[in-house]
């Protein structure tokens, strides 16, 4: 490996002198700087950032646990996060647990499986001196993931932490649920079913808060016979749809776009069409929801947002900015309206 005094030494000036070139410092004239930097190309100098994380105190680098890259909103989350850390020229190492590639979901209530996989990625990015750590997860709970005796500074993303100090930065999902649920009341529609994930899942519970309270802010009053839970399936989605049509419900909000696919196919076999017999509302805005027939109106998730405030949090921390963290930050969905939903 081609070391900073080798550089100098090729090019007749002194290792600092490197060094503030290749850190942007001034006081360089024009001929020297370009000298050095084409030398630098030629040997193909790297500079070893461990090394001067140790000499600084800081490597400008931050780690990203993500629970498994394959859950469908971590991506764009870390896309979001990556993003601003290039802009405020910090580098990122993706640590990849893959929990639900391991486990499927039977991991959840599993502490000694989960830290069997996380301690080390924690003890891995704190041994190459991360300067914080942004946590992100594939679904919205409670979750303590950081040691008490932990001095990193982190974030939590797509969830809730309950570490001390670990500000959460996640989905305004009841917000956001009433949103949608509005504008199926301001349609005409005052029978809206709707078809929740997990019973005990927070993103369901929130979404419920929010359909409750638009039919609360418009005088509708709620009936438990209108709510189904599918487990975010679409076939579970398929029969409660059925259920739901025999309630004579004139809507149907889904929790999950994924979950608007069985209730596509019930209707279709029951001769109806969303849009024209049925309203139908989903939630997520994931790639399927403009391919539908008719397309899905529905609420797309802030996942760029969540990642570039998870960012932003985190940097100020490792810059010393001082503010005061919020313990939460909810961020809402975007409306997309598409075919589903007719006027009556």
């Amino acid at each position: 490996m081609v070391t900073l005094k080798e550089i100098a030494r090729a090019c007749q000036v002194s290792p600092t002198t490197v060094s503030n070139i290749l850190n942007g410092k001034p006081k360089v004239s024009e001929e020297t700087r370009q000298r050095v930097l084409k030398t630098v190309d030629k040997m193909g100098y790297r500079p070893n950032y461990i090394a001067q994380g140790l000499r600084n105190q800081k490597t400008s680098t931050i780690g990203i646990i993500v629970e498994d890259i394959s859950q469908f909103s971590t991506p764009e989350i870390v896309e979001g996060i990556m993003s601003r850390c290039e802009e405020k020229g910090y580098r990122a190492i993706v640590k990849n647990l893959r929990l639900y590639a391991r486990w499927s979901d039977s991991w959840y209530d599993n502490e000694s499986r989960y830290h069997s996989i996380l301690d080390p990625a924690l003890k891995e990015l704190e041994s190459i001196r991360v300067d914080g750590i942004i946590y992100v997860a594939g679904h919205a709970r409670m979750i303590h993931c950081f040691p008490e005796e932990f001095r990193i500074p982190a974030v939590m993303a797509y969830a809730f932490s309950n570490d001390p100090g670990v500000v959460t930065v996640a989905i305004d999902d009841k917000r956001s649920a009433c949103e949608i649920v509005q504008y199926l009341i301001a349609k005409g529609h005052r029978k809206i079913g709707v078809i929740g994930g997990k019973e005990n899942n927070i993103h369901t519970q929130q979404r419920l808060l929010g359909y409750q309270q638009a039919l609360f802010e418009n005088q509708i009053l709620y009936n438990p016979a209108w709510v189904r839970y599918a487990d975010w399936e679409k076939e579970g989605a398929y029969l409660a749809a059925g259920e739901l049509l025999k309630e004579e419900v004139t809507a149907i909000f889904c929790m999950a776009d994924r979950m608007a696919g069985g209730v596509y196919c019930c209707l279709d076999e029951m001769g109806l069409r969303a849009g024209r017999d049925i309203a139908v509302a989903g939630f997520d805005n994931q790639t399927i929801a403009e391919y539908f027939v008719p397309g899905l109106t529905t609420m797309a998730l802030p996942l760029i947002e969540i990642g570039n405030t998870s960012a932003d949090f985190l940097l100020k921390q490792i810059d010393g900015v001082e503010e005061e963290k919020p313990d939460r930050v909810l961020i809402p969905c975007t409306f997309k309206e598409r075919e589903s939903v007719h006027q009556i």
